[in-house]
């Protein structure tokens, strides 16, 4: 006996499991949404959700009465005894006060659970959505749960079979996602005896209205009917639950037990009734529990009249749930073909209007042309009305413009025979037939193809009148003229029909090159954009100019908030709306439509950006399915530099901050560090003062105490004032003064450190005075002087073993111009020199020449002189000096320099000498 190996758990897919997550983040704040579903009115929905709604009240939910309608019925209006309501709308319409929900109302009440009778209502023009199931939705989205009551024959997909049945066309729908997507369905089921006999009673209609029902509506066949299709809707809504139970099992069982899924193409030709076309396609994804796409082939040779029809078929393809694609492509077949492999579709779904035997003989069609191309992928066919038979949208009637193009056609021929009359003597028969082909081809390729088909037939006239015997008349001699006038026509026909199709082609051609150079445009200009106002600006001066609109990109800020400029026409709660939902509104859409613009979300890939508004004098231009492409394709572009400017800023931001990190562990690193040392030397001569017991030593301690205590003044000093003139609290009090005295006070404060330098002291009496800020400046120099006594260090030889390094401190006046004058100050040494690297590096925050740890310092000091120098409009840099050592030049500039000559100043009082000093 073997042993059976253990079943080993199948690891979860990741990608499941990552949109379940998604799925249940979705979901999580959203309400519940519970149908009371029946085959028709009287079965009981109403009655049912109120009892249903008096329960949950007696669990303890916050329950609203929205709207419910009790069509007269006792036993109903009962039930709305003692539940809130709230109070209905007022709207005029037609010069009449009609009740509405009050959307508004009921989201600021925000109650747990809300009643709002029959879901597919359509609202009163001038609300803010065109059908109640829209309100419900944002309902939903604002966590309330709903209770609502829904018909079968209010279905979209089954809108037209329930037609069929009782002959009533029922125009207020409810696409069916709608339905499917409902948290809960609940039957409310009512055999049709009991369901007339309640009619009978009079509780289904009062009056006249009852008897008018059961003989129309209420008949026996169509309440069965009727049955049977909302037992079937819910059967197949339990089996999708059924369905996507299982499916979530998938993520931790094996995943080869289940089949693949199929997806559907409904071939919507604009031709025929695409109406019954999406819907049985619809039914059909339902019942398979696929995706299913609508496809409309725009081909050049399309009608307006086919290509209106289309996008009807394909708007009301998307209210049911399907994804929309338009195809350019000359031929129908090889583009369908094309994109069913290109999307994995195993069903392509097609209508059939039984056309006659002898139309396939001379063109094939499409589904024979589909098996051929695509031979694993199943054709359904399904029988749509004969063209005269079907309701077709009104043909609108020809335009000026077409009136013209005929007229020139038959323009274009006369004159092509008078030429051929005045020539004839120079020409054959065959040469004339020449050039009326090309007059066919001129017309056919600048008129179009009607007016091709128009300069052949009148070619093929005035070919036979004038030119052919006897002349004059229609008649012929010879026969064998009847084939060359079958020939002539068959071939003008032709190459007229070839120009005008590489007419139309190159048409389309430049058009969408013209499109495609824009939107490259477009994006090049984006790409570099940098701030949300170019990129408005930017979109505002393309599409504006483009589309013949008026175009505002509208911003949120930083609580979700959108703004106007000033003399903006943009409507912001409609744009806050747009923002919010992240789905279109405005004029041609189902919500808010009485707005005058249409309001687009431009959507980014990690969310929502902004709002593009478009206030176009023609809006129905948006449905042509080009033109929708190429404004989707340029919001995309807009929503995608909006977003990149976002995280420019987010890491802009987070490079402030991982750089204000930084200087602040290097501040709290140096301080730490060149606070201990003097504070620990100051607390040991401390102590060794307290001990002392000779007089001299103490008062040796006491200096060096005191030389500790004015390096770390100078230190925290040096922070204080950077700290202030980087937040700009520090103002310059500018006085006239000598630039001799201000550096004679600074050389005075460096005595010690300046001990074993050999300095020599360069600066005129006669200088000018200077307006500037002697304290700042005075810091300045300190600082300078300090940073060569750090850094310009003597380096001990075998030949001399006590170097001394030089320092000069120079200053001078340079004349620019008749009332322009600069300073100069020249703070020089002989030491090691500046470091490898840019010198302007060392006046950056933190930055030191020379790391060691002998060397103290926070790398404030030359920094902070930079400041100051340039809060005084001057500058300071840093050079080499070969063969080694080290220059810092400090100029300041000014406008006017008091020509002043102060007296002598005494040199002995700072212990500074102009001549050469060793200290």
């Amino acid at each position: 006996m073997t042993d059976t190996p253990p079943h080993e758990p199948v690891r979860p897919d990741p990608d499941q499991l990552l949109d379940a997550i998604r799925h249940e983040e979705a979901t999580a704040g959203r309400g519940k949404l519970t149908i009371f579903f029946g085959a028709c009115a009287g079965v009981g929905k109403t009655y049912t959700m109120l009892q249903a709604a008096r329960a949950a009240q007696g669990q303890g939910r916050d329950i609203l009465i929205g709207i419910v309608e009790t069509h007269g019925r006792a036993e109903t209006a009962a039930l709305l005894a003692d539940l809130p309501m709230l109070p209905s709308r007022r709207i005029e319409y037609r010069g009449r006060l009609l009740a509405e929900f009050d959307l508004d109302a009921a989201l600021a009440r925000s109650p747990q659970l809300i009643v709002v009778d029959e879901l597919a209502h359509s609202n009163v023009e001038g609300s803010r959505h065109a059908k109640r199931w829209q309100d419900v939705h944002e309902l939903l989205a604002a966590g309330i749960d709903v209770y609502t009551a829904l018909n079968v024959q209010h279905l979209d997909s089954l809108n037209d079979v329930v037609a069929g049945i009782t002959g009533v066309l029922v125009n207020e729908t409810v696409p069916d996602p709608v339905f499917d997507q409902a948290d809960e369905v609940r039957l409310v089921d009512l055999p049709p005896d009991e369901l007339l006999a309640r009619l009978a009673a009079g509780k289904v209609y009062l009056g006249d209205a009852a008897e008018r029902a059961a003989k129309n509506f209420f008949r026996k066949g169509n309440l069965i009917a009727l049955r049977e299709m909302a037992l079937r809707r819910t059967a197949d809504r339990v089996d999708a639950q059924m369905r996507a139970w299982r499916d979530s099992l998938r993520v931790t069982q094996d995943p080869l037990i289940w089949e693949a899924r199929e997806r559907l193409i409904a071939a919507i030709s604009g031709t025929g009734d695409d109406e019954k076309l999406v819907r049985e396609t619809a039914r059909l994804a339902s019942r398979l529990q696929c995706e299913w796409i609508a496809v409309h082939v725009d081909a050049p040779n399309e009608s307006g009249t086919q290509r209106a029809a289309a996008i009807a078929a394909q708007q009301l393809a998307e209210s049911l749930g399907a994804e929309v694609v338009t195809l350019p492509g000359p031929d129908v077949a090889v583009t369908l073909a094309g994109y069913a492999k290109q999307r994995n579709v195993t069903k392509i779904v097609c209508g059939s209007q039984g056309r006659p035997r002898w139309a396939l003989l001379w063109r094939k069609g499409v589904v024979p042309a589909l098996l051929q191309r695509v031979p694993d992928v199943d054709v359904v066919l399904v029988g749509l009305s004969r063209p005269g038979q079907t309701l077709r949208l009104a043909h609108a009637p020809l335009s000026p413009q077409w009136g013209w193009r005929l007229l020139w056609a038959t323009v274009i021929t006369a004159g092509t025979t008078l030429l051929s009359v005045l020539t004839l003597s120079a020409l054959d028969l065959a040469n004339v037939v020449m050039v009326y082909l090309l007059a066919v081809v001129l017309a056919s390729a600048t008129l179009g193809r009607t007016a091709g088909l128009l300069a052949a037939a009148l070619s093929v006239a005035s070919f036979n009148f004038f030119f052919v015997p006897p002349r004059w008349t229609f008649s012929v001699d010879d026969p064998q003229y009847l084939i060359t006038f079958a020939i002539f026509f068959v071939v003008a026909l032709l190459i007229g029909q070839l120009a005008a199709r590489l007419r139309e082609q190159a048409r389309a051609a430049g058009l969408r090159e013209q499109r495609a150079t824009a939107l490259a445009e477009l994006a090049r200009e984006l790409s570099g954009a940098l701030q949300l106002e170019q990129i408005a600006e930017i979109s505002r001066r393309h599409l504006g100019s483009l589309l013949d609109a008026q175009v505002e990109v509208l911003t949120p800020d930083l609580q979700g908030r959108l703004g106007a400029a000033e003399g903006s026409s943009a409507d912001l709660a409609v744009a806050q709306w747009v923002l919010d939902h992240q789905q279109e509104a405005g004029a041609g859409t189902a919500t808010l439509a009485a707005s005058p613009a249409r309001y687009l979300p431009l959507k980014a890939p990690m969310r929502v950006r902004g709002v593009l508004m478009l206030q176009m004098a023609d809006l129905d231009r948006l449905r042509e399915p080009p033109l929708r492409r190429f404004v989707d394709a340029c919001a995309a572009q807009v929503a995608m530099a909006l977003e990149r400017v976002h995280y420019v800023e987010v890491a802009q931001d987070a490079l402030v901050s991982m750089e204000g990190e930084r200087l602040r562990n290097a501040l709290l690193a140096a301080v730490s560090h060149d606070l201990r040392t003097p504070l620990t030397a100051m607390v040991g001569l401390a102590g060794a003062i307290e001990q002392a017991t000779d007089l001299h030593r103490a008062q040796g301690m006491a200096a060096t105490l005191g030389d500790e205590a004015e390096q770390l003044s100078r230190l925290v000093g040096n922070l204080l004032d950077m700290a202030r003139l980087q937040t700009g609290g520090v103002k310059l009090r500018k006085e006239w003064h000598s630039l001799q005295e201000v550096a004679s006070s600074a050389l005075h404060q460096l005595r010690a450190p300046l001990a074993r330098f050999v300095l020599k002291a360069d600066v005129p009496a006669d200088l000018p005075l200077i307006e500037m800020d002697a304290l700042l400046m005075e810091r300045v120099i300190v600082n300078l002087m300090d940073n060569a006594a750090k850094y310009a260090r003597p380096r001990p030889s075998a030949a001399d073993p006590a170097p001394h390094v030089h320092l000069l401190v120079q200053a001078r006046v340079h004349v620019l111009g008749a009332a322009q004058q600069e300073a100069q100050l020249i703070i020089q040494d002989d030491g090691p020199g500046l470091p490898e690297g840019d010198p302007a590096r060392l006046f950056e925050l933190f930055a030191r020449g020379n790391t060691e740890d002998s060397v103290t310092g926070v790398g404030l000091g030359l920094a902070l002189c930079a400041l100051i120098v340039k809060a005084h409009g001057g500058t300071l840099h840093a050079e080499r000096v070969a063969p080694h050592g080290a220059r810092f030049v400090l100029t300041l500039p000014s406008a006017r320099l008091i020509e002043d000559t102060p007296g002598e100043p005494n040199d002995a009082d700072h212990g500074v000498d102009s001549g050469t000093l060793r200290t």
